[in-house]
């Protein structure tokens, strides 16, 4: 344009044009990233599906600094190199999140208590595979305690001592309602001891309370290598299952206080500590992984 008027008169539409060619790519570009938002909130929605805490206590999304905690604590408390433990924290996840997903009802305790439980004791390398569970609700943590045992070389004999009542049970807690709406009782109990193999199939169960003396009677027959204390939550009943426990304990056998160190179960640890600090004990304290402790049994 060599006209200078034409200029003058066409420059504000030149300028248009040219921003436009300038902006073209742009606007391709926040088309792009509006339609990859819009992908990744179907995707998140999903994902949710599996993992959030709909129908269970809590979600099931641990976060690095998460796992990395439980590695650390694990390695402190086996004894073991820390590949071996974020391995074990790993396999133990997975199952997790298989399991839950094909039970009926769910597990009880954050993933970082779970986890750290069933990843801890393999390691620890119980002296036999006679395991006792006080305290079930659904059965899910025993079948999935029996394949990380099993991954790890044992195929354990399971036994569970359980009301089975209907409901989750703890003295002076308030009854809220089952997230599962699923009742405990012992047809739900066999289902998911059925995801466990061939130990959780076979599994013995007795019904009744963990101080009811039938109860011991019944499951006194053996030595047991591994014991999950999670029953009566109360300073109480803690002691109970442990005075119980020093009688029915193998040598170098493992002990799994649950939820101790969790301000919602104050006599989980109050017991605990009590027990340990009297002196008779064959129980020592081995650590804790998040909100579990571990007790080794001495040798006779």
């Amino acid at each position: 344009m060599s006209n200078r008027l034409a200029k003058r008169i066409l420059r504000p539409a030149a300028g248009l044009v040219d921003r436009r060619i300038k902006h073209s790519p742009l606007r391709k570009d926040l088309d792009t990233l509006k339609r990859e938002v819009a992908d990744l909130r179907a995707q998140q929605y999903a994902f949710g599906l599996l993992f959030d805490r709909t129908g269970r206590s809590g979600h099931r999304v641990p976060t690095p600094a998460q796992i990395d905690t439980l590695v650390r604590q694990i390695a402190e408390v086996t004894g073991e190199d820390g590949g071996y433990a974020r391995r074990n924290v790993t396999v133990a996840y997975r199952n997790v999140i298989a399991l839950e997903a094909l039970a009926v009802g769910r597990l009880a305790g954050s993933t970082s208590n779970v986890c750290g439980k069933l990843a801890t004791v393999p390691l620890l390398s119980p002296p036999n595979g006679d395991v006792l569970e006080i305290g079930t609700l659904y059965g899910l943590f025993s079948a999935t305690m029996m394949r990380m045992l099993h991954r790890a070389g044992t195929e354990a004999r399971l036994t569970i001592v359980d009301p089975l009542v209907g409901s989750q049970l703890q003295p002076g807690a308030k009854q809220s309602a089952e997230p599962t709406g699923t009742p405990v009782r012992m047809d739900v109990v066999r289902a998911n001891l059925a995801l466990g193999g061939r130990s959780g199939e076979e599994a013995r169960i007795q019904q009744g309370f963990s101080g009811d003396p039938e109860v011991r009677a019944a499951v006194s027959d053996r030595e047991y290598g591994v014991i999950v204390v999670d029953g009566d939550h109360s300073a109480e009943g803690v002691l109970a299952d442990l005075e119980w426990v020093e009688e029915i304990v193998a040598p170098g056998g493992i002990v799994v206080l649950d939820d101790y160190g969790d301000g919602h179960w104050p006599g989980v640890q109050e017991a605990t500590d009590k027990h340990l600090a009297n002196g008779t004990s064959r129980l020592e304290m081995l650590g804790r992984v998040s909100t579990s402790a571990f007790l080794r049994a001495r040798p006779a």
